[in-house]
């Protein structure tokens, strides 16, 4: 553990060097300000009630959406995993939600819905299809053997879809986790930048950039990188403690009943 503890250290330590390497060759605070200017912001932060409300506000909307977009992707994904009809019938929304740009998807949502709102869709829209499309493969890729195995010993439809589908997609399920909730955090930054909501870090983001605050713009870059690493550690660490909770409740014999 100390190990681990001190070469993360040393490696934040170097880029931190680097950093200040580059602030020194620029040689203006304006253009790019130094990590100790940018810490000393981030103190003044975060010791104001205004810090942790815009900071709070954020965090709900957007963690909101991560969580809306992981229970529609998990429901999608177990119905068009059984269903080919639903295959073909969603294939076309989670294409076009996959490939049209981010920006494009901010602007028109903003047309029906309040820019309040707006952040947490587009969260919700970045996590859904990767969670929808890895949710599905692991129920399709589930072990044909184990299958006929449950069916063989008489195994009902409910106790094999608890004891043997709902173990296969635990880690399909935990790689989109990783792969999509970072992406989504920062989407939904994004989408605050671009539409401002009066509460939020975007907002200050856009503030900071448009009054070239350029020492404030770093330090409210440096809490959504913190916060994308936290979100994206605590939720796969909870849904790996549920999903493990689960599977040992499971294996303890509460679903596996007969038809």
């Amino acid at each position: 553990m100390m190990k681990k503890i001190l070469k993360y250290s040393l490696i934040t330590l170097v880029w931190i060097g680097l950093w200040q390497l580059i602030a020194m060759a620029v040689g203006h605070e304006l253009l790019f300000p130094t990590p100790w200017a940018v810490a000393v912001r981030l103190g003044e932060l975060m010791i104001t009630l205004d810090f942790y409300r815009t900071v709070a506000l954020s965090l709900l909307r957007i963690v909101a959406g991560i969580a809306a977009g992981v229970l529609i992707g998990i429901l999608g994904g177990i119905l068009t995993a059984f269903s080919k009809l639903a295959r073909d019938f969603f294939a076309p929304a989670l294409a076009v939600i996959k490939s049209t740009p981010v920006v494009s998807f901010i602007f028109l949502i903003v047309l029906w819905i309040s820019r309040d709102v707006a952040p947490l869709i587009i969260a919700a829209m970045i996590v859904t299809p990767v969670v929808w499309e890895n949710v599905e493969t692991g129920f399709l890729n589930t072990d044909k053997a184990l299958l006929e195995m449950a069916q063989a010993y008489g195994m009902s439809r409910s106790a094999r879809f608890f004891n043997v589908y709902l173990p296969s997609i635990v880690s399909y399920l935990l790689a989109s986790l990783r792969a999509s909730l970072g992406l989504a955090w920062k989407a939904g930054i994004a989408a605050e930048v671009l539409l401002v909501p009066v509460i939020s870090i975007g907002k200050m983001i856009s503030d900071a950039k448009f009054y070239f605050e350029t020492v404030d713009l770093f330090a409210w870059t440096v809490v959504v990188v913190v916060l994308s690493v936290i979100i994206e550690k605590l939720m796969v660490v909870l849904f790996s403690a549920l999903a493990k909770k689960g599977l040992s409740t499971l294996k303890g014999g509460e679903r596996v009943d007969r038809a």
